[in-house]
């Protein structure tokens, strides 16, 4: 346990003394601001028609703005998560530190466990100003809070599967921008897979939605939390971290 937190400090000390952490901080605010308010002012405006309607149609801020606007963000971070893990492994092999590393008493699952917390805790904060805009909400309304505690829930269970391919990917490859790109790459396509399956049919078509990313987030943020999706999403986290950890022990027996 030591030797996992002794790791997970330092990753922590990287990302906040480098400008990354500032920079994904600043670029998410930014869009996830402009996303709400323009989600806000279309809610509005669809309030304002529906109050006009004599059957008096009752809008759900959940479905119409909150639900949206997670999805928004879970696309966004999909971009962001590569950017916190490509150099987790990858600059330790490129900088030759990797091979003293691997020389420490530290067993390989602390070593990838350590770096694995540090960037789904850095992830964590980088969604932390949303609750602003939740704050907001409640201010000027009554939104579903079991609900907005399931999206963010799923938020998470996304930012992990994120992180654990991201650092499977940084330990295959000594450049952080390849990491990067490989990490995006596989990412992007575990997300759009689901609607090759919408084309495909039968049972391949089924597999195929089964192995998507999105379609297991989907339910989150309606305030549905189904045991398939988080067993989905903790064998996804595991399996990746499994294969990270083979991959630093072949390392360490070629060493």
């Amino acid at each position: 346990m030591s030797a996992l937190t002794a790791i997970y400090r330092k990753e922590m000390r990287a990302y906040f003394c480098s400008p990354i952490a500032y920079v994904l901080w600043t670029c998410f605010v930014a869009l996830t601001g402009y996303f709400f308010y323009t989600g806000l002012l279309y809610y509005s405006m669809a309030s304002m028609q529906a109050m006009q309607q004599p059957w008096g149609v009752t809008l759900n801020l959940q479905e119409m703005l909150m639900a949206p606007l997670m999805s928004n963000w879970s696309v966004m971070l999909m971009l962001i998560s590569p950017l916190l893990t490509m150099r987790l492994l990858s600059e330790e092999k490129r900088s030759g530190t990797i091979e003293l590393l691997l020389s420490y008493p530290l067993s390989d699952a602390s070593v990838v466990l350590g770096k694995f917390l540090a960037a789904l805790t850095m992830f964590a904060l980088i969604l932390l100003p949303t609750l602003a805009q939740v704050a907001i909400l409640f201010w000027l309304g009554q939104p579903h809070l079991p609900a907005i505690l399931a999206g963010y829930l799923g938020l998470l269970f996304m930012g992990g599967a994120f992180i654990a391919l991201g650092l499977l990917a940084s330990a295959l490859t000594e450049n952080q921008i390849v990491s990067g790109v490989l990490a995006f790459v596989a990412l992007l396509m575990l997300w759009v897979v689901g609607w090759s399956g919408n084309l495909v049919g039968g049972s391949l078509g089924e597999a195929l939605k089964a192995l998507a990313l999105g379609p297991h987030f989907e339910g989150f943020p309606k305030g549905l939390i189904d045991t398939a999706d988080v067993a989905y999403f903790i064998l996804f986290i595991g399996f990746f971290l499994f294969v990270t950890i083979r991959t630093l022990e072949a390392k360490r027996w070629k060493a």
